[in-house]
């Protein structure tokens, strides 16, 4: 009996090394159909409103399962590239008419920049909420865009569950519920986190402002990328820190190469990037440029503080991958919330700081002190209920439609040659007017009729992105909007032709 539960115990553990090959392969096989079907779409052989093959048909095609087939038609669903029709098929989704080519890599800024863009972001993002303005100019997600009423039900059982916490002083560097449910979300990033390392905070800034209060002195060196966000650059200004913009793609991200070079050449402490739909170009780093950067950084000793806020929006799977994934030696410290994914009410952050936990860990207790048990508790149970990734791919279906939309409506309105980038998910879209154009006398002609954008200059230190816009896309998205952005584009092409010489 002894032998026949030894044989027994053998093959259940070949199965399932078997089993865990297969998933691999699998992953492998869904992603290579879904490429090359991506492939033939964004070169026309698809045409748009083409019925592609079967799930049964292409599976015997490609001598695959029907599983695998189901998951690669999924995954180009998620980029907007076909549709499902009810008991048709699949098609090849329609495809904007007209599409405005995208922007170029950056230039590298030979030196490290004081910050100064704090007065014209605060009023970008104070015109943000005024009634009656059509706002493109923050990237604050519309209420319609999640789950109220779960989101609702979690925090009256927080409330009811735990009525203690509401009158406790709690302690420590965040509920335990909360940390572990971000360790097991963590996962889906490529990491495996210790929810003892894991601090909460009041949002994602707040978690990259502990990184770099742990990791820099003012006076200090910060590189990141260029255009960056405009919220990195205002933590810097506060800091009295400087900063070293490094060239970025607008579809790969930033340039490894360019920030290897800075490295040898300046005295930079600590590396801000997010490599996932960054903001404001939306562009996701390749793999293989994802390890690159962790081997650098960790060959440097250099902190790389990644935000990794928008991953849960990128339509591919890898692409999802942290940094941190590659990084054995804590170089690179995580930050994130869900304020742009399932919750922007509950403020409610984190980050897992590597090697400089400790130091992390005791300035949240000396600069913010303790932290806001209910709502993280309310968010532990948002995070481990069912059903939170099919959530995920209805938020990023939703709003891979309006940004669609949009790109068409800037291919259609704004001045010819503009440039827009394309990305693969988010709500953010980066358009780089003709050269001569005034992004600033462009915003202030949109404020005059009530509608907010955001001018480049405010994404650099060094007045390079004077031509460009930033538009957010999260709010309502109506024919309010459309017109409100077609208007945008009339402006531009109406101070175009005021500049002009005459005759």
């Amino acid at each position: 009996m002894e032998a026949i539960a030894h044989d027994e115990r053998r093959d259940t553990r070949q199965e399932s090394r078997r089993g865990a090959g297969q998933d691999r392969a699998q992953e492998t096989l869904y992603l290579r159909i879904a490429q090359q079907l991506e492939g033939s779409i964004r070169a026309g052989t698809l045409a748009r409103g083409e019925r592609l093959a079967s799930v049964r048909e292409l599976a015997r095609q490609q001598g695959v399962s029907m599983a695998t087939v189901v998951q690669a038609y999924r995954t180009l669903e998620d980029a907007r590239l076909i549709e499902a029709r009810p008991r048709s098929g699949y098609f090849v989704a329609g495809r904007p008419g007209r599409r405005a080519a995208e922007p170029e890599t950056t230039a590298l800024a030979p030196q490290a920049q004081p910050v100064a863009v704090s007065s014209l972001a605060a009023r970008v993002m104070g015109m943000a909420h005024e009634p009656g303005v059509v706002s493109f100019g923050a990237v604050c997600p519309s209420a319609d865009l999640f789950p109220e009423e779960r989101v609702r039900r979690a925090v009256s059982r927080a409330a009811q569950r735990h009525r203690a916490s509401l009158c406790r002083y709690p302690t420590g560097h965040g509920a335990a519920e909360f940390r572990r449910a971000v360790a097991r979300q963590a996962l889906a990033l490529g990491c495996q986190l210790d929810p003892e390392r894991i601090v909460s905070t009041t949002g994602c800034q707040a978690a990259i402002s502990l990184c770099l209060r742990a990791v820099t002195q003012p006076g200090d060196v910060v590189a990141l990328e260029s255009p960056t966000s405009f919220g990195f650059l205002e933590l810097l200004e506060s800091m009295h820190l400087r900063a070293l913009e490094i060239p970025t793609h607008p579809r790969h991200g930033l340039s490894v190469d360019a920030l290897s070079l800075a490295l040898d050449t300046q005295p930079v402490k600590a590396v801000i990037a997010v490599p996932t739909l960054s903001n404001p170009l939306g562009s996701s780093m390749p793999l293989a440029e994802r390890r690159r950067l962790a081997q650098l950084v960790a060959q440097r000793g250099v902190a790389l503080i990644e935000d990794v806020l928008y991953n849960p929006l990128c339509e591919h799977d890898e692409q999802r991958r942290a940094v941190r994934s590659f990084d054995p030696t804590g170089h690179v410290m995580l930050c994130g919330s869900y304020s742009k994914t399932l919750a922007p009410g509950l403020r409610v952050g984190w980050t897992d700081a590597g090697r400089w936990s400790a130091e992390v860990r005791h300035l949240k207790a000396v600069h913010s002190g303790s932290y806001t048990e209910l709502m993280e508790l309310a968010l532990a149970d948002l995070l481990m209920q069912p059903g939170l990734e099919s959530g995920f791919r209805h938020l990023r279906s939703t709003v891979a439609a309006r940004v669609a939309d949009a790109r068409e409506l800037v291919a259609e309105s704004f001045p010819k040659g503009t440039r827009v980038t394309d990305p693969p998910g988010g709500f953010i879209l980066w358009v780089e007017l003709p050269a001569g154009s005034d992004a600033m006398a462009l915003y202030e002609a949109c404020l005059r009729e009530r509608i907010c954008i955001a001018p480049g200059s405010i994404f650099s230190t060094t007045g390079r992105y004077g031509h460009c816009i930033r538009l957010g896309l999260g709010g309502r998205w109506d024919e309010a909007q459309r017109r409100a952005l077609r208007r945008v584009g009339e402006l531009a092409q109406a101070l175009m032709r005021e500049g002009e010489p005459a005759g």
